[in-house]
């Protein structure tokens, strides 16, 4: 068994070079909508802290990244997520295709005001 990272430079490390530069972009992405956050590995997967809470993690895969949790927004909100919608609390992006960045954005924000 591989070791498990020990900080989110470690964790994109493990990547590909075709999904590292995706994992460093939300990582921007996350640190622009949450400037205050701290950065570690919880769950074996990146995480943004604030206030000593966990608020957004994400994750890479072989042909998609990952960002958890979702949180709870109105019906247009719904409906911009629905294509991402991989489970009860995972939004999945395709590799290959366009991440929507701002959206992450947003969700971060969302997740932030909880």
């Amino acid at each position: 068994m591989a070791a498990k990272p020990a900080n989110v430079d470690a964790y994109i490390a493990l990547f590909p070079a075709d999904v590292a530069p995706v994992l460093e972009e939300l990582r921007r992405t996350i640190h622009r909508a949450l400037p205050d956050a701290t950065e570690a590995i919880t769950y074996d997967i990146p995480t943004f802290k604030l206030n000593g809470h966990n608020v957004v993690y994400f994750a890479g895969w072989k042909r998609h990244v990952s960002l958890y949790p979702i949180p709870d927004g109105d019906a247009a909100f719904e409906r911009e997520i629905e294509p991402y919608r991989a489970g009860k609390g995972t939004l999945k992006f395709p590799l290959g295709k366009p991440i929507p960045y701002d959206l992450v954005a947003r969700i971060t924000a969302m997740l932030a005001e909880r």
